[in-house]
């Protein structure tokens, strides 16, 4: 795996050990498998993580005691190539309601052979969010950001 960080991004990449439909598919089906439960702005233990299908749809977080917060909307659905969403928080980790200060992650998955894939995650235009931006880049960029989901994504394979 390896994570560059850049003026307004983050770049990361993994190899996982599947086909692309496949890793297509579990990243998009089975996101609050690799999502740690911690990642949330609930006030309440994550029940699930959703990501629904469809451009138009959102990403978000249900509570074990019903509630919800959904942090990011699917801007792009293109089965088994690529997926786009926002990023709906700010840098002080809250929602961000004004969708012209919001960035956008894409995973590109390219076929490496018929069992292996490589996953592209890119998180761009992290300077829409205004002042304090740098720190949320350098988060989601760091160990604990999206390497970590991408290390946790690759080992969903591996058992």
């Amino acid at each position: 795996m390896s994570t560059a960080v850049r003026q307004g991004s983050v770049q990361t990449q993994v190899v996982v050990d599947a086909g692309i439909e496949r890793a297509f598919r579990v990243f998009t089906e089975e996101f609050g498998s690799f999502k740690p439960r911690d990642h949330t702005l609930l006030s309440v233990e994550v029940a699930e993580t959703i990501f629904e299908p469809r451009v138009g749809g959102h990403i978000y977080d249900r509570g074990v005691d019903g509630s919800e917060c959904r942090w990011a909307r699917v801007l792009a659905y293109e089965p088994p190539d690529r997926v786009v969403f926002s990023w709906d928080i700010n840098p002080q980790w809250q929602i961000e309601t004004d969708l012209e200060k919001t960035s956008e992650v894409e995973v590109r998955f390219i076929s490496e052979s018929p069992e292996r894939t490589r996953v592209e995650l890119e998180h761009r235009k992290l300077y829409r969010h205004g002042e304090g931006w740098e720190g949320e880049r350098d988060s989601v960029g760091s160990d604990g950001g999206w390497p970590l989901y991408l290390q946790r994504f690759a080992e969903l394979f591996t058992a």
